[in-house]
């Protein structure tokens, strides 16, 4: 039974690295983001005292030895977490897949006494990793009977080898993980090369046919189908059905007919039909030319999709792994099988690497023998959420096949706008409308809607809207307490049957507002849904809000062009301040993907000791080879430490050691185009709050009207740990600090530690979550609709 012990937070500074040496290496094809997984283990490594050896060259570096195998330091690592690639190099090994060339590697790994391998690649390097683990005991034996390579007392000392592995694969094509470090960057080059041509293909009516990678997963192509709303898309798990042909063309010259000037479509390169005949890009291309004589163009991405610099959720991503890979390494024992560290909804998970290796394989096969339905389910359940909200999203059936439920629902947006919010406008619409209903849109927010601001909204009116930054719609912070007669009005006058809100911390007030309002008024007896969208993360009841991820990334990408600014003037610290309110979110994990050396946040509260502290700290770290700091300071995390404060206490403690600059990012953050991560969030988050309108308009008709007056008919859906979920705003009020406008408890806050220990602070982290291995769920049907993302 379990002993009282287990229910102690568990700490890392009780696991110690002491005379543990970890070789790390990167194989197969390169993804953005894997040398921040190196940085992490490195630095993590190094903290609990073990060595850390970089293994260059992948396992060709490995079986030849020598310069390949090196000791690195802190400061080895510094400054790789923006590059693209892989700083150690990656090689395909011919020599490791022989016995020969193994022994020749475990020989190389004992001659250093590491017995720890972090291995970041795809399921082909792993399996090759697994298989060097289970005849390690043989390999050394056979080296020490050949008697000039090792003694019997190194085969007992050494006689075991861990292996932790982190999935480096643009493909997201690795079971077990929601998302492979690469993944999001690898969308980020899709979407920027889909924008830019879609703005070329609007001035001269064209059609575009797009190749992305992906030769045996489609997740590449479906996700950046959905992402950019495009007219079709091409994938191995799901081939289209017969007549394809047809019905493309049909599709196509329909939108022609809509007047849509331009049709994109997305081809896998692995695509192929339902005979697994391959179906190439042009193939698509001759189809449309001979069928339409359409103006067609083919792109193919090719190799452009492997570079750049990381995304911010790949680098956060790949730090959190590579801080779990050490962990995991250090409670190794020979009886836990080899793991890998993968990532489910937004926690750290282990999982057993042959089980994921397997399952992985199994898709494959399924594709092989054709059963597609298979192929898609053992892909996971958020590849087949993003399968069906495409189809929902992208086809729109005839108004004859369309049902008629005479409800009328209502879509507004609340509070500041975030980059995301128009394509769950666009998704909201296009379910209500297939759902049967007449859509309304509602203009400048409440404040609009209490003027009338309100009209009808067709499937058509919302095409492009995915990419659009802003809020198409236009958003106020206004709140409804002072129009609440007005707003009664109008939703009386246009029969509006249920609201559904996209916003902010003012969304979540305004609802609390209009189900208080339900004693007075009984228009407000309807179902309303909100849908968390601010770039603050500052709501209630949600992980993540749209709008969010793109801010992230505007802050990481300035910290990399101003710590660049720097690369000329030795010595230099920078004091950059974010938004967010009281929310320290931005500043946290934009100090985690921007490598930053402390973040200032209103939830952590600091005094001048730890002011005085940091500016110690970085006054070491300049005698180092590391001559810049970057520090991060939420807006309001403190009214008397200002960011003004802060930049003239570095810079006259700093004096003739360094000098400092600041910079207030302010609206920068708000503005541009949503990332991949905020289209898809929106969209799916969007769809499904829409289906549950229809299920409460249906609970809730009765006698001719829709009545709803209790507390679970005002929800929230918001993502929480691994699920989407609904819960009632009334319940949230309990989980809410209303003075600063931020939830109670925050998951992210458990993060802080790694940014402090990849600065090389020392601190005290909680890892009770990690731990134990699990075991890859397969997930039944039924989960899907649970609502993973």
């Amino acid at each position: 039974p379990p002993s009282a012990m287990d229910h102690q937070p568990k700490f890392f500074e009780n696991l110690s690295g002491t005379g543990k040496a970890i070789g790390v290496l990167t194989s197969g094809g390169d993804a953005q983001g894997m040398n921040a997984a190196v940085r992490a283990v490195v630095r993590m490594g190094i903290y609990v005292k073990a060595k850390v050896y970089f293994i260059y060259e992948g396992y060709q570096g490995m079986v030849d030895g020598g310069d390949n195998i090196v000791e690195v330091s802190w400061e080895s690592v510094s400054s790789i977490l923006q590059v693209g690639g892989t700083v150690i190099g990656s090689a395909r090994c011919k020599s490791f897949r022989t016995r020969e060339g193994r022994l020749q590697a475990a020989y190389n790994l004992v001659q250093r006494g590491i017995t720890n391998l972090c291995v970041i690649g795809g399921d082909g390097s792993l399996t090759g990793a697994n298989l060097f683990r289970e005849e390690w005991s043989g390999l050394l034996e056979e080296l020490a009977q050949k008697g000039k390579f090792i003694d019997e007392e190194a085969v007992k000392k050494y006689a075991y080898l861990n292996i932790v592995g982190m999935v480096g694969s643009i493909d997201n094509d690795f079971c077990g993980t929601d998302m492979t470090i690469g993944t999001d960057s690898a969308l980020h080059r899709i979407i920027e090369v889909v924008d830019a041509i879609m703005t070329t293909a609007q001035s001269h009516q064209r059609t575009f046919v797009l190749e992305v990678m992906g030769r045996h997963c489609g997740y590449l192509a479906l996700v950046s189908a959905l992402a950019c709303g495009a007219d079709w898309v091409f994938i191995p798990e799901y081939p289209p059905e017969e007549g394809w042909e047809d019905s493309m063309c049909v599709k196509l010259s329909e939108n022609r007919a809509r007047k849509k000037r331009l049709n994109i479509i997305i081809v896998a390169e692995g695509a192929i039909d339902c005979h697994n005949k391959p179906i190439t890009s042009e193939k698509v291309k001759d189809l449309v030319v001979q069928r339409l004589g359409f103006d067609t163009r083919v792109t193919i991405l090719g190799h452009v999709q492997r570079g750049g610099t990381p995304s911010a959720f790949d680098r956060i991503l790949a730090s959190r792994m590579g801080v779990e890979a050490v962990l995991a390494l250090l409670e190794a024992t020979p009886a836990t099988p080899a793991c890998v560290v993968s990532l489910s909804g937004n926690q750290a998970v282990r999982l057993p690497l042959m089980e994921c290796v397997q399952m992985t394989q199994e898709v494959q096969k399924a594709m092989d023998e054709g059963r597609f339905v298979e192929a898609v389910r053992l892909r996971g359940r958020s590849f087949e959420n993003n399968l069906n909200t495409y189809k929902l999203l992208s086809h729109k059936k005839p108004d004859a096949e369309l049902p008629k439920t005479n409800f009328n629902v209502a879509v507004l947006n609340v509070g500041a706008p975030a980059a995301g919010m128009n394509a769950a406008v666009r998704a909201a619409v296009r379910v209500g409308i297939t759902e049967g209903h007449k859509m309304f849109a509602v203009i400048d927010g409440f404040e609009g809607f209490a003027r009338g601001k309100i009209k009808e909204i067709s499937w058509g009116d919302v095409g492009g809207w995915t990419g659009q930054g802003g809020s198409i719609l236009g958003t106020k912070r206004t709140l409804p307490a002072k129009y609440l007669e007005k707003i009664a009005d109008q939703m009386r006058t246009n029969n509006i049957n249920a609201l559904m809100v996209i916003g902010g911390f003012e969304a979540y007030l305004g609802l609390l507002e209009l189900s208080a309002a339900r004693e007075k008024y009984d228009e407000f007896c309807v179902p309303m849904v909100m849908v968390p969208a601010t770039v603050s993360n500052n709501v209630p009841g949600s992980d993540f809000s749209i709008g969010a991820d793109t801010a992230l990334n505007t802050i990481t990408d300035t910290c990399d062009r101003i710590k660049q600014s720097a690369s000329g003037t030795k010595r230099r610290v920078f004091i950059i301040e974010t938004m967010g309110g009281y929310c320290g979110y931005l500043a946290n994990m934009g100090a985690l993907a921007a490598g930053a050396d402390a973040a200032y946040i209103f939830e952590e509260q600091f005094d001048i000791r730890e002011l005085q502290a940091n500016v110690e700290h970085l006054t070491e770290k300049m005698k180092t080879s590391i001559q810049r700091g970057l520090v991060l300071r939420n807006e309001n995390c403190n009214e008397n430490y200002t960011t003004d404060f802060i930049y003239q206490l570095y810079s006259e403690e700093g004096k003739g050691v360094f000098d400092c600059r600041k910079n207030v990012l302010g609206h920068m953050q708000q503005g541009g185009a949503p990332s991949p991560f905020d289209r898809n969030f929106g969209t799916k988050i969007s769809a499904k709050a829409m289906q549950w309108i229809s299920k409460k308009l249906k609970e809730t008709y009765r006698k001719g009207k829709v009545f709803a007056n209790t507390d679970d008919s005002v929800c929230l859906l918001g993502m929480r740990r691994r699920n989407l979920v609904f819960q009632p705003v009334a319940e949230l009020k309990n989980e809410t600090d209303f003075v600063h406008r931020i939830p109670k408890e925050q998951w992210w806050l458990k993060l802080r530690p790694l940014m402090k220990i990849l600065a090389k602070y020392k601190t005290s982290y909680d890892v009770s979550d990690s731990g134990q291995l699990e075991h890859v769920a397969m997930h039944s049907p039924k989960e899907a609709e649970t609502g993973a993302i």
